[in-house]
């Protein structure tokens, strides 16, 4: 079967986030399985989607794995699955995915890029916990809590250049949060085409440092808008890739648009 790399939050190769994408022909297969495709491809993400019967109210299943585990919620890796489908005829028009997150929708536009509908993080205030000041190398000014769905634990810094700067202990991360900590701040100057900064880290789901998270942004949207006044906004992801993210926050859902990139396509023989 055809398996393809792909960029996703990316408008060229070799940026963004990269993630596995395996379209089955029927049901999914054993989970241990799915799992050992993940680890082999060892991207932060790999996606497993297979066509389910006409009618019902999604058009394909979709799983993520990380290289260590199942995950709940991924952004990226169903961009990248909506843009496998409709580079390769597999789908025309707005894709509808069941995963356990519910039926998540995946829009094509006009210019070539892809608008996920995904549901909005529940935001609420948390305790900064003691030590993780330590852990991330900054003081945090706030900090809130995302959701059994999300399940990370969000923190404001001071700025963008305290963000940029960061070089956590990803190990001593873990005891804070489900899945990992997003880190944020305003933009030093949204002049540059982004009104916030992020950086995500996932060491409890075997990610010390994801790329481009679209996940992570249903918190980040509820986060920023309220505070600088717009429903529709830009996020920069700021790793050693980087991605754009655009976000628009609808109420209890929160659209997420980028583009795609394939990079490598070929044939699974285990």
């Amino acid at each position: 079967m055809r398996i393809r790399i792909v960029d996703a939050f990316a408008d060229r190769p070799f940026t963004g986030n990269p993630a596995g994408v395996l379209l089955l022909d029927d049901v999914f297969p054993d989970d241990d399985w799915l799992q050992n495709v993940a680890m082999e491809v060892n991207h932060a993400e790999t996606a497993f989607a297979h066509p389910l019967p006409d009618g019902g109210d999604a058009d394909w299943a979709l799983r993520w794995f990380t290289p260590v585990t199942e995950v709940a919620m991924c952004g990226h890796a169903t961009l990248a699955t909506a843009h496998v489908l409709h580079t390769t005829g597999g789908h025309e028009g707005p894709v509808r995915f069941a995963t356990r997150s519910g039926v998540l929708i995946a829009t094509p536009g006009a210019d070539g890029s892809l608008t996920l509908d995904f549901p909005t993080a529940p935001l609420t205030p948390a305790e900064l916990p003691a030590g993780v000041a330590e852990a991330l190398g900054a003081q945090p000014l706030a900090a809130f809590d995302t959701g059994p769905d999300i399940g990370d634990l969000l923190v404001e810094l001071a700025d963008e250049k305290t963000v940029l700067g960061l070089s956590p202990d990803h190990k001593a991360l873990g005891a804070y949060s489900a899945r990992g900590l997003i880190t944020t701040a305003r933009a030093a100057d949204p002049a540059r085409g982004y009104d916030y900064v992020s950086r995500c880290f996932f060491p409890n789901v075997g990610i010390d440092e994801d790329p481009v998270t679209g996940s992570a942004h249903t918190a980040l949207a509820p986060y920023w808008s309220p505070r600088l006044g717009g429903d529709d906004l830009t996020g920069l992801q700021a790793s050693r890739r980087t991605g754009l993210v655009r976000t628009g926050l609808r109420g209890a859902r929160t659209l997420l648009t980028g583009r795609a990139v394939t990079v490598i396509e070929g044939d699974l023989r285990a």
